[in-house]
């Protein structure tokens, strides 16, 4: 009966990937859809030139910071546990993820000058440009949550390094040595990918110095918690770390889609309505939290979105599994789950999923 069951198991999950692939699609049709409306869209009655409330020196340089930090935070702890089993006879094959890793952090830096030179082509846009790169800022966000809470990335995304792992060092020769430098760049790429359109869209709209100024202690508050990372390694509390990382995503996105909801409304795209009180000018200089109905509204969903998703993914893979006498998708666990690894088949790896867990 096991290999019935196991069959109908992979027959099952077969048509996942195919019907995924056409959603992913349209989102992103939708997506350069309603960039392109954007792009050509007339602005309403409101002055575009209007000034803003700006953001203060210090306010930019510390959220400049905070997403560096938080970004190379997630690419560190996931690097650590990728290259905490590397050791003894595979000591040696730490060189190509490492030099995997350095790749990913020189690609992002072309990747901020690409991305550069695209907005400076845009620059035609005005204003609209900066309400165009909240925009996506805002869906990556939303996406980077999604993927944190219902897939629960911090078994699920640095397990599937951990399997690519343990196939490549199952491997030999040229293949394999470029397989590990993917696998290091991969586990960084993505972050500094992230940082960069974050910081572009804040560098638009307060100025390319303070941005710059955050990037630099983001950078060297990341350096040190690599250091200290790498001296206590499987002692760490992955787990609950990558945690915190996924709340400072939140924070990011509440506070990013408030002021892209500002955008909108300076072009005239959404309607603006006072609230009837004063809003004090630092909660709009720290957290892009304003005076209108519509601002405050769009913030407000946007905490219920990341509040709901999170135990929204825990009733679908905890609580309705458990209640229908079936073994829970995803568990707080304290050891790693065994189709990960176990003592017996993970030899040496054994310690990097320990601490992984924790």
């Amino acid at each position: 009966m096991a290999e019935p069951a196991a069959s109908q198991s992979s027959a099952a999950k077969a048509p996942a990937g195919g019907f995924r692939t056409p959603w992913w699609l349209l989102g992103l049709a939708l997506v350069a859809g309603a960039v392109y409306l954007m792009a050509t869209a007339d602005t309403g009655p409101a002055d575009p030139t209007d000034a803003t409330v700006p953001q203060s020196h210090t306010t930019v340089v510390f959220n400049s910071a905070i997403i560096v930090f938080r970004e190379g935070l997630e690419a560190v702890l996931i690097f650590a546990a990728i290259t905490a089993s590397f050791r003894g006879a595979n000591r040696a094959r730490r060189r190509p993820v490492v030099l995997g890793a350095a790749s990913a952090f020189g690609f992002a830096v072309v990747t901020w000058f690409i991305v550069q030179a695209v907005l400076d082509a845009a620059s035609s846009l005005g204003p609209k440009l900066e309400a165009i790169t909240g925009f996506i800022a805002v869906v990556v966000l939303l996406l980077i949550l999604n993927w944190f809470v219902h897939k629960v990335y911090w078994t699920s995304w640095i397990g599937k390094h951990h399997r690519q792992r343990r196939k490549l060092l199952a491997s030999s020769g040229i293949g394999a040595t470029a397989g590990l430098v993917a696998l290091g760049f991969t586990s960084v790429y993505r972050e500094g990918f992230e940082v960069v359109l974050f910081l572009q869209n804040l560098k638009l709209k307060e100025g390319g110095g303070p941005v710059i100024e955050g990037l630099l202690l983001g950078l060297a508050a990341t350096a040190v918690v690599g250091v200290v990372t790498f001296v206590l390694h499987a002692k760490l509390p992955y787990k609950r770390m990558l945690i915190v990382t996924g709340g400072m995503v939140g924070v990011v996105l509440v506070v990013m889609i408030g002021g892209t909801a500002l955008s909108f409304q300076e072009l005239g795209w959404i309607p603006r309505h006072d609230l009837p009180f004063d809003v004090p000018g630092w909660m709009g200089s720290w957290f892009e939290v304003y005076g209108t109905y519509e601002t405050v509204g769009t913030q407000i969903l946007a905490g219920a979105f990341v509040i709901g998703s999170y135990y929204l993914a825990e009733y679908l893979k905890v609580t309705r599994p458990t209640r229908r006498g079936r073994v829970p998708h995803a568990m707080r666990a304290t050891e790693a789950p065994a189709h990960e690894a176990t003592a017996a088949d993970a030899g040496e790896d054994a310690p990097a999923f320990a601490g992984l867990v924790r």
